[in-house]
């Protein structure tokens, strides 16, 4: 009896039906042999498909011949045939139809994997087993009927509507920081932007600074995803660049003096009140951080979010791909580009670089410095380096200028942006206000 509830024969049927009454629908059927019952339904269908595919009209005679006569009974049979004709109450109603018949498969496969868990809770490692499930319920949510049939139209009466309204040079998230907003337009939803540096150059607090300043606006929420430090010490940190106090006396937790409390207490105000959320799980995994972002989609339903990823490389891979570890940076690469597209929001992800950088002369950062580079390099639509010549260069004359040099920009330019690093706060600023404190 469960057996049977799990399947809707009418809306098969109906399915099936309405394609032997008209069966040009097939080029537009979203239904597939294997969302329906198996046996003479999924046989039919793909019978049907393979028919259509190679170009022969799709009606019983030619499934009669395409079967046989002997293998006939594997499609239900002439008089079956006959009765799904008869049996169609309106074409009309076939894509409710085929609605009906996908949600069937979908409990279905929820039904498989909920046992596979039951079957292999007490034998598996839980942890694996719960991330392996997460991905297949992911994957089931994530394939859907696709109703999208291309139509340009609604994008070009959206697209009128921003010509006559335009946001100006920033069409996106404004960092703060002018020159690199000018030339990026802002951070744009559906983006993966890489930000890569050498260890220590800064690539932590710059993405600090880019998140105080996006959450602080109401219309703008941020999400952190801290793999190797913990929560309280980035909180430090923000508290340190939010207030103009000495990092080290935040990280020693020695604040002395009025003035420096006042600080402080003004610092914790305005971190309190972001649009912040940070998430400091080690080796956490891209469908944990999907979950996670999801939920904050939730949370911050009508802002736009800003997803920062510390760093690409700590994410842990699948396990089908351990031991190969520019399979497992490829596939994590490609999941946060789709993600960032997914669910409409900015991707930012922290990368190092390899050691290749100091064997040459001129240190700057370039493609292929960055560590597993090459689905990164695909999937990227803005890819930033991080450089300072005063961390190579002790005498530079510039000192406390760092170099965010855009490599890669899918749609816009590439180019260098100078920004004061004002280090002992962990602030960068705009050239021209290198002086403030």
């Amino acid at each position: 009896m469960e057996e049977l509830l799990l399947y809707s024969q009418e809306a098969e049927q109906a399915v099936l039906g309405i394609l032997l009454i008209e069966p040009d629908l097939i080029k537009e059927c979203k239904t597939r042999p294997h969302h329906l019952s198996p046996g003479a339904h999924h046989n039919l269908l793909w019978t049907m498909n393979d028919l259509d595919t190679k170009g022969i009209p799709v009606d019983v005679i030619s499934i009669m011949e395409r079967v046989g006569k002997q293998k006939l009974e594997q499609i239900g049979g002439m008089n079956y045939l006959t009765k799904l004709e008869q049996s169609v109450p309106s074409t009309s109603n076939f894509a409710y139809y085929e609605k009906v018949v996908f949600e069937y498969w979908q409990r279905r496969e929820a039904i498989k994997i909920a046992n596979k868990i039951k079957d292999s809770a007490m034998d598996e490692n839980p942890v694996e087993l719960l991330q392996t499930s997460i991905n297949e319920m992911m994957r089931l949510e994530n394939e859907s009927m696709d109703d999208e049939d291309g139509s340009i139209k609604n994008d070009l009466v959206e697209l009128y509507g921003e010509f006559l309204n335009p946001k100006g040079d920033i069409t996106g998230i404004p960092t703060g920081f002018t020159e690199l907003d000018q030339i990026t337009s802002g951070l744009q939803k559906q983006d993966l932007v890489i930000i890569a540096a050498r260890p220590s150059v800064g690539k932590t607090a710059f993405c600090l600074n880019i998140a105080e300043g996006v959450s602080k606006q109401k219309e703008y929420a941020v999400g952190i995803f801290s793999l190797e430090m913990g929560r309280k010490q980035l909180l430090k940190r923000l508290l340190a660049s939010n207030g103009r106090i000495y990092a080290q006396s935040i990280r020693k937790s020695r604040i002395v003096g009025d003035n420096e409390w006042n600080k402080l207490s003004g610092a914790m105000g305005e971190v309190g009140s972001m649009n912040l959320r940070i998430f400091d799980k080690p080796g956490v995994r891209v469908n944990e951080i999907w979950s996670k972002v999801r939920k904050m989609k939730r949370e911050f339903e009508g802002k736009d979010l800003v997803i920062i990823i510390d760093y690409l490389q700590l994410i842990t891979g699948s396990d089908k791909h351990r031991g190969n570890r520019t399979q497992e940076i490829s596939e994590i690469s490609r999941t946060l580009k789709h993600m960032a597209r997914e669910l409409d929001v900015c991707v930012i992800a922290l990368s190092q670089l390899s050691r290749a950088v100091e064997q040459r002369s001129d240190k700057r950062p370039m493609m292929s410095d960055i560590r597993e580079s090459g689905q990164i390099e695909q999937d990227a639509d803005v890819i930033g380096f991080l450089y300072r010549d005063d961390y190579y260069d002790k005498e530079s004359e510039n000192k406390n200028i760092i170099e965010v040099i855009i490599g890669k920009q899918r749609n816009g330019p590439t180019g260098v942006v100078q920004l004061a690093f004002l280090k002992e706060y962990g602030v960068f600023l705009n050239l021209e206000h290198r002086h403030d404190s």
